[in-house]
């Protein structure tokens, strides 16, 4: 799959946005008055800007509002709603916050709401037959895991980042291994995606077109393993082992928790681009790029 960095950057910056808003609302991080203010500021900031970015890969991004319509069958239309709800909820939370006090029933819906968000992008992919390297039960717990673990960064939670930094590295080892050999698990081959199985072995004698089109465009994107290899290597090591480092040779003070939160965020961002760039679309089978 074509790696835009708009949906990159919104399936990032929204999950660590959301994250952040998970763990306020459920308490763990209970600020008042200009540091609410400062922590709310910076977890609608991402989720926010996440969601804005996303309408950037729209072909007309006013057909966004249409997104709300079909949530009963779209996974990307409850995230829309499920996005919604969480702003509305935490937006009265962080007033409460700032001017008066948190409510704690309060907090911990949104938090739920923020969490379920997460995973409802998750499931925008991890729902795609057509993409046997997404559709497996480990992509929303990716998904969730990364952005409580980066959420936990920002929220300043040092001992939950160290717990959940490393476990996210672990998943994310196991959706690599497990989708290299998920295209071929999947049984697509040149025979199936063009239905003429039934006369024997197929190969590509002459392309479908000789132009490119939107399909090439957006579901065609091959990456050389050797590149893919060291850009697993390098997204790892920032994802995880590098902030927990930091975090455990200085204590865990402010300045150490920014700087961690940067490297994951980095790491976050290489690692994403490869779970798109590494995405074998079946539809590759018939212009014979798989």
């Amino acid at each position: 799959m074509h790696p835009a960095p708009s949906i990159i950057v919104f399936t990032v910056f929204s999950g660590l946005g959301f994250g952040l808003l998970a763990w306020l609302g459920a308490g763990f991080l209970a600020p008042t008055g200009w540091a609410a203010f400062a922590h709310y500021a910076l977890a609608f900031a991402l989720a926010g800007g996440g969601l804005i970015a996303a309408t950037f890969h729209l072909a007309n991004p006013r057909n966004a509002v249409k997104s709300f319509s079909q949530w009963r069958t779209s996974w990307l239309s409850r995230e829309a709603v499920l996005a919604a709800a969480t702003m509305a909820v935490m937006g009265l939370q962080a007033a409460l916050s700032v001017f008066a006090a948190p409510v704690a029933a309060l907090g911990w819906l949104g938090a739920g709401l923020a969490v379920a968000t997460v995973y409802a992008t998750a499931m925008i992919y991890g729902q795609l037959r057509s993409v046997p390297r997404w559709h497996q039960p480990l992509t929303p717990v990716l998904f969730v895991v990364m952005a409580l673990g980066g959420g936990a960064l920002l929220a300043g939670q040092v001992l939950v980042a160290l717990i959940l930094l490393p476990l996210a590295a672990l998943v994310q080892i196991a959706v690599w291994l497990v989708g290299d050999g998920r295209f071929a698990a999947a049984g697509s081959t040149m025979e199936s995606a063009t239905g003429l199985g039934s006369m024997g072995r197929v190969r590509l004698l002459e392309p479908p077109h000789t132009g490119e089109n939107y399909l090439l465009r957006e579901m065609v994107h091959v990456v050389a393993r050797r590149h893919a290899v060291r850009l697993r290597w390098i997204a790892l090591a920032a994802m995880a082992p590098l902030p927990v480092l930091m975090l455990l040779a200085t204590g865990g003070g402010t300045v150490a928790a920014t700087l961690a939160a940067l490297c994951h965020l980095a790491g976050a961002l290489a690692a994403r681009w490869l779970f798109f760039a590494e995405a074998e679309h079946v539809v590759g089978l018939y212009y014979g790029k798989r």
